[in-house]
């Protein structure tokens, strides 16, 4: 469903005598199998950003080929957008002014899902999630957890085969992330729906990622199964002991099972 094949990303940065070239990605090769629920995580300025980014088509490749959803982000943007999902946890796609429920409207026909679908969809997604107490409540009134609520309905709505999440529980309470998680792990398993989590939220990956890549100055530094993170810690050690080993290079990656 999602495969990247040797992908670089560069940037020049400064002015005249002073520019250089950054590496944000470089030589990067992954691919994500149908159903599958993967966590993708890094170190702040490790090239997460700029791969959802080329996942989704905002930013091209200067190497390597992307394949998502068979395909290229770059080159076919309006019709990947059909077949995917994206949620950024910092970010919202609804309208702040307006109720909930017109924002919700509003992506229907953007995306151009019959009315039927869509009243099918939403009114699944109002009970799953439980929006139905502010459906009617402008976006600027509601809660952090329950616009995220919002912003998951609005990523799903037009029945996407991929589903994108950039830290999707920051800043949510317990209760709301434990909905959260509940809801994803339902739509993954009960729908098939295939999801690449980044997130810095350790708990995310736990409860809901058996694969786990690491990745690390845009190269990657782990691809397994969550199981295989976990024995590479001391006796003692929590998981948050091996990603911190594995950013600073002191511990050897697992063999690679995904990737």
């Amino acid at each position: 469903m999602i495969e990247l094949d040797r992908v670089g990303r560069s940037f020049t940065v400064g002015r005249r005598r002073n520019r250089k070239t950054v590496h944000a990605v470089r030589d990067l090769s992954f691919t994500v199998r149908a159903g599958e629920f993967v966590g993708y995580l890094g170190p702040n300025g490790a090239g997460k950003s700029t791969t959802i980014k080329m996942l989704t088509g905002i930013l091209a490749p200067t190497a390597g080929s992307i394949r998502v959803a068979g395909l290229d982000p770059a080159h076919r943007r309006v019709a990947l957008a059909r077949r995917i999902g994206v949620v950024f946890g910092q970010r919202t796609t609804l309208w702040w002014d307006l109720p909930l429920r017109d924002s919700f409207h509003l992506i229907r026909h953007l995306y151009k899902v019959d009315q039927q679908d869509f009243q099918r969809r939403l009114a699944e997604l109002t009970e799953l999630l439980g929006l139905g107490d502010f459906l009617s409540t402008p976006v600027r009134q509601l809660s952090l957890g329950q616009r995220m609520r919002g912003d998951i309905t609005a990523a799903l709505l037009h029945d996407p085969t991929v589903l994108v999440l950039d830290e999707p529980t920051i800043g949510l309470d317990v209760i709301s992330k434990v909905a959260l998680r509940d809801f994803l792990r339902r739509l993954n398993a009960e729908r098939g729906t295939t999801v690449l989590l980044t997130t810095h939220d350790l708990g995310d990956i736990e409860k809901l990622c058996r694969r786990v890549m690491l990745i690390d100055h845009g190269t990657l530094a782990f691809d397994g199964t969550l199981d295989a993170l976990r024995a590479t810690a001391p006796e003692e050690g929590s998981i948050e002991d091996v990603v911190a080993r594995l950013y600073a290079g002191s511990a050897p990656p697992a063999p690679a099972e995904g990737g």
